[in-house]
């Protein structure tokens, strides 16, 4: 058996093993890289090392800490509320709230499931108050959690450009994240019509029945209050007024915004210049944030690492040529880039799909290369196949939404309509995205 074999066993066997068990997928990964890089490449533990991608890792870092500041500091409740007072009372635009806020979230440097976590109970509790689909509540939060998930400054993003440009391809980071923001709209716009968005619209929040000084998270007046995460946060979510906006929450806004533009006006790296505005927050709010660096999404750092260097593993094993040879001799090069959209959309409904990203796209090079398949469309097709089947109930963002229920609806029949609704994208989505984005010949 060939190593490029042995490398896709255990590639499978991988996400396998991390879709059964409750286990973080880069420990398995780093497992994994160890044994085939030593046993079946002869590699020393150096050279299966060399293959993380440092850039990335700080990248990760650098956002969530500036990430975990921003609720620290209640910045996060900020923009929160501002963008459920801006309705003004039409309860048809809240689901559409949910998902710009949920978006910009994710665009701004959240985890996904960090966003849906956030936004998630919130969005639910508003639909169990004020008779809204909570099958539309649940996924406009994940649909907006993944339509802002491939910004420029995202982890997604970060994710997709930075393999994208280890692997020599064009980078175009705004082809991705357009193409992911508008497939997830269009999404939540049939599923808006589809679950009774009209009716909504005759509806109006009282001014009485407006929840006062914030969002309560089971969508009532009353309630045990959920506090926000974070040391030295005095903001309780839905008991206590916002007493205007706070100095630290403004320069907050300005450090996100500053680090979008100093990394994509100036090209500087987004890792450094994120870490670099968080430890400038940080020291001028030294014990509110003191607890920020334990907030940084450690297992996602630890995920993607131990996946990256499972990836180099992959590319020095020659399997990624081997699948895109397949992919590509099915006949036609179209035919191949729908089956590694599917692979990409049936493995992540199951599985993480941050640690598929770097997986998924170096197998597509050959077609790229071979078939002249527009890179950055193709790109798009399989990151937006691998992120809209996360609606799943086994995949983190569809569990949260599954686990945050209203009580006005049995768990039985909020699990089966996830479940129907889940499979619907996991059949269609893959095929509708590749014949919009790789089926015209875009710039080919």
């Amino acid at each position: 058996m060939g190593p490029e074999w042995v490398a896709i066993i255990a590639l499978v066997a991988l996400f396998v093993i991390g879709s059964l068990l409750p286990l973080n997928m880069g420990a398995l990964a780093y497992v994994a890289a160890w044994l085939v890089g030593m046993y079946a490449l002869d590699l020393d533990e150096k050279e299966i090392l060399a293959g993380i991608s440092g850039d990335l890792v700080l990248t990760l870092i650098g956002v969530t800490y500036l990430f975990a500041i921003a609720r620290n500091n209640g910045t996060v409740d900020l923009i929160v509320e501002t963008a459920v007072k801006s309705v003004g009372g039409r309860v048809a635009l809240i689901p559409w709230v949910m998902f710009g806020v949920t978006a910009l979230l994710t665009a701004i440097g959240a985890a996904s499931p960090a966003a849906c976590a956030i936004i998630g109970p919130i969005a639910l509790g508003f639909a169990g108050r004020y008779n809204i689909s909570p099958l539309m509540m649940g996924m406009f939060v994940v649909h907006g959690a993944q339509g802002g998930g491939f910004s420029p400054i995202s982890i997604y993003g970060t994710i997709t450009n930075s393999v994208m440009e280890e692997n020599g391809l064009p980078v175009s980071e705004m082809t991705v994240f357009l193409a992911s923001l508008i497939v997830n709209l269009i999404m939540a716009t049939i599923l808006f019509f589809a679950l009774g968005g009209r009716r909504l619209m005759a509806q109006r929040i009282e001014p009485d029945e407006e929840v006062d000084g914030g969002l309560h998270a089971d969508g009532s007046s009353g309630g045990t209050p959920v506090s926000t995460r974070g040391q030295g946060t005095d903001t309780l979510m839905g008991t206590q007024k916002a007493s205007g906006v706070r100095l630290e929450q403004v320069l907050t806004l300005l450090a996100f915004v500053g680090t979008a533009l100093t990394a994509l006006v100036f090209d500087k790296n987004i890792g450094f210049v994120a870490i670099t505005a968080a430890v400038i927050l940080a020291m001028l709010s030294g014990n509110q944030h003191k607890g920020a660096v334990n907030q940084i999404a450690w297992p996602t750092v630890l995920l993607v690492a131990g996946v990256s260097t499972y990836a180099a593993i992959l590319t020095q094993a020659g399997s990624p040529e081997f699948v895109g040879r397949w992919a590509a001799g099915l006949g036609a090069v179209a035919i191949g880039a729908l089956v590694l959209c599917y692979v990409g959309g049936v493995v992540s409904a199951f599985a993480s799909s941050t640690a598929l990203l770097p997986v998924i796209v170096p197998i597509a090079i050959p077609l790229i290369v071979d078939g002249g398949i527009h890179p950055a469309m193709f790109v798009a097709a399989l990151a937006v196949s691998s992120t809209i089947v996360d609606v799943s109930p086994f995949s983190t963002n569809g569990a949260l939404m599954l686990a945050n229920r209203p009580d006005t609806i049995s768990e039985p029949a909020y699990y089966r309509q996830i479940i129907r609704y889940s499979v619907i994208v996991v059949v269609a989505g893959p095929l509708l995205v590749w014949a919009a984005l790789v089926l015209p010949g875009w710039g080919a």
